[in-house]
Parts: structure tokens; sequence; C-alpha cells
């Protein structure tokens, strides 16, 4: 017999907030994490020079962040080893792991002993998982060490290879916090938050974990991987994220880290844990159609979401839309949320609402998923749906096919009829997946 899996830990670092409450405040208070590139601290050294290729009229979505803050949660040794999205992830895992009250409360840093431990009379280390992925390797140690080589430098640095690795946010934060049991690390584009989420659900549901810390990190705000999207035309020049909208253009590129605590619901009630929500369902697949463009149907992703439901599409008032900003993702969005939800649910149901917070935080690749899970979380937690940023005025064709859909805009939705709500998120090479998330009862 299956396990139910609930969610007893958050933790985020966005270009909104370095907390979810910061993060959480933000995204409701109409607050955007999108600034000019000319307003990067290293606009003039590393990017003015490719103007040709990087407009100063994009945007970015980066993290602000101040290193002194978590200075605790890093050794001398963690500084030299650690990739950018590494310590991400290790900041966002740190926070979910005190929200769910796993870690000793007295723990003080002293000396060299820069570690924060778990208490464990309150879990088995040996049955705690790590299941945390990213989109695309650290593109500036990629881009640095290559300029090295390129140049015949024999001194680039030996840890080049461990920094890159998408694996390794996973396994430095099983090392940073003892985590003995499955090390797992998922790299499916854009779905990649979802799609970690979504396998730590299921190894805790199979019984091959009781307790996991889930999510994506990402760190890509880069001249080389900006230059690219921007060649696939996939970032908007405008420096405008405006998911729905008919002026959309593209999505920001932004940066961050989600992290959930996930728990066997046996495991919770044994240690009398704060329960956010159940996880209830998780779908995935494939569209087989193009490596960048959805397919226009949306038939994949109608798949993912039915597979996330099941016989609970009734319940479902919220969808959290992957939504980047783009013409073609937008459009096959709403079609599969319609030909997946809308169709199926009894006549005269209440409302099915949908927002996406990519307006005020950009698209954050890998990481996208997993945050926008938080924030789901979060609205079933408090009653409250968040608005889509920017939405000024529904693209026409999206409201000829949205099939009823009653789009959040201009500001929060309050609703305490919410029972279930969807979590979105699509990657290049087709992959769809779908988390649904439903109010512990």
């Amino acid at each position: 017999m299956s396990k139910r899996v609930v969610v007893t830990g958050l933790g985020c670092i966005t270009p909104l907030g370095t907390s979810v409450r910061q993060s959480w405040s933000n995204l409701l208070n109409s607050n955007s994490g999108i600034t000019n590139i000319k307003n990067l601290p290293n606009y003039e050294s590393a990017y003015k020079q490719f103007s040709k290729s990087i407009p100063d009229t994009v945007s970015v979505a980066p993290v602000q962040l101040d290193e002194t803050q978590f200075k605790f949660l890093f050794t001398d040794q963690d500084n030299r080893r650690l990739a950018k999205f590494s310590k991400f992830a290790t900041i966002a895992t740190y926070e979910a792991l005190q929200d769910a009250d796993l870690l000793w409360k007295d723990a003080q840093i002293s000396g060299n002993d820069n570690t924060i431990k778990i208490d464990e009379s309150k879990c088995d280390l040996d049955h705690f998982g790590c299941v945390i992925g990213s989109g695309i390797v650290s593109i500036d140690e990629l881009y640095n060490t290559s300029l090295q080589l390129n140049g015949n430098k024999k001194k680039y640095n030996p840890l080049f290879v461990p920094k890159i690795l998408t694996n390794m946010a996973a396994g430095n934060v099983a090392i940073k916090f003892n985590l003995r049991g499955p090390c797992h690390s998922v790299s499916t584009a854009c779905a990649t938050g979802n799609n970690s989420i979504g396998d730590a659900y299921n190894f805790i549901r199979l019984g091959m974990q009781d307790i996991c810390v889930a999510g994506a990190s990402e760190a890509s705000i880069h001249p080389l991987s900006l230059a690219g999207f921007i060649r696939a035309m996939s970032i908007t020049t405008d420096g405008i994220s405006r998911p729905f909208d008919k002026n959309r253009s593209g999505f920001v590129l932004g940066e961050g880290a989600g992290i959930l605590v996930l728990e066997s619901l046996e495991s919770a009630l044994k240690r009398n844990a704060k329960i956010y929500c159940e996880i209830k369902g998780y779908g995935i697949s494939c569209d087989a159609y193009h490596i960048t463009s959805p397919s226009p149907l949306g038939d994949g992703a109608s798949r993912a979401i039915k597979m996330s439901v099941g016989n609970s599409v009734d319940s479902v008032d919220y969808v959290n839309a992957h939504a980047t900003s783009t013409k073609l993702g937008d459009i096959a969005e709403v079609r599969a949320i319609g030909n997946s939800l809308k169709t199926y649910r009894k006549p005269n149901n209440r409302n099915l609402y949908v927002s996406s917070n990519k307006g005020a935080m950009g698209h954050l690749l890998g990481a996208a998923g997993a945050i926008e899970s938080i924030f789901t979380i979060k609205t079933l937690q408090e009653n409250i749906i968040p608005h889509t940023l920017n939405l000024e005025e529904l693209d026409p064709e999206l409201q000829e096919i949205s099939n009823g859909i009653e789009f959040v805009v201009n500001k929060p939705k309050l609703s305490h009829s919410l029972q279930s709500a969807i979590c979105n998120s699509f990657g290049f090479g087709g992959i769809n997946t779908s988390l649904l998330f439903q109010k512990y009862i």
C-alpha cells in the first residue's frame, strides 16, 4: 500500500527575497524582482561589450544576496568548492529544514565546525533523501574556464568539473546536512523543479525514504545564456515579463532556488510536525513534438495535468501556470488547462482561477517549478491567489480558448473555498509536469 505524502517545510531564495516570507509578501504586493541589465554591478565589464547580441533594453531577475547573512552556512572550503547554484540550494534547504523543525534548536557555530545538524531524535538519516536538480550547468564556471584554456593557461580551477555537474547541488546539500538516503538529481530543463518534487513524492510513496528535501536551483544569469536565449527568440528584449498579455514577447531570465521538505504522513504525525498540505498527484509526459516549441494543442501538457488530478478534477480551484510569457507557450498551456480541467468539471461548479508568478520574478528555468510550487502551497495555506503582474490586456486568442477560466489580474484574489491547486512546469524537449497539492484533512 502506497504512503500518503505531505509537505512540512518550505525554503527559497528568489529575485523577490531571500526567504519564503519575504518572497511571498513581495509577490502579493505587486513588487518586482526584475531589473534592467544596465543596473547589474558587472554590466560595464561583463555585458556592455556584447551589445550587438544583448540589447541594453533586456532585463533579468537576479537574487539580491547579502553574503554575510548566510556566512555561517559555508566554510572557507565550501566557498572554494561550491558553485553559485549549489550555494542557493544550501541556503533554501537550511530555511526549509528550519521551517520543518528538523534542526537542533541549540546549534552553535564555532571555530571550524560549520555543520548545522539535523535532530536525529526526529528522523532516521539513513531514510532521509535529497532530490535537487538544475536545468543548466554552472555557466559562469564553464565560460571562464573555457577562456582560460583558450589562453593556454595551465592553472585553471581543479574543481572545475565538480562545480559544473548538475547533481552537485544535491550532493553538496546531502553532505552539508548528512542526508544518507537516496540522493538524486533531475535535469529536465524548465520542468526540473516539479520533476524533482514528483520523484521525491514517488520515493516516499513507495517506501524508499521517509523524508526528503526536494526542489531545484538555478544560477544562469550570464552574457552567454542571455545571448543564447535571445538568439533562440525566447527572451523579451523590451524588459517586461507579461504572461497572457496580448503584448507579451518572451520571458525574463531569473535565478534562485526552491526547496520543499516532503514527508510520509506517518513520519510527520509521529513527530507532531506542522503540515502545510498533502501532495495528491503527479503527472509527467512528453510532447514528442519539438525541442523548444510546445505542441500547439497542448495535448502533452493536458496528459500531465490529467495524470496529476486523476479523479479529483472537481476539487481543483487554482492553477499556478507555467506561463513564461511566450506567444506559443501561453496559448498551448491555456488549451491544456481548458481541455483537461474545465471540460470535465461538473456544470455550475465553482470558478477555476489561473495566474502566473513570472510577471514578478521572471523565469527561473529549472528552479521555476520548485519556487512556484511553494507559492501554490502558500495560496492554499492562506486562501489567497496571487495575481499575474503586468497582465494589462488579455490576449484575445487566450480569451477565446479559455473556456471560462478566470485569470487573476490587478490584485490577489481572496477565496476561502480553495481545496486543491495545481502547479505546472514545462521544459525544452517537450517535457510536461504537473503537481496536485491539496489542503491536508
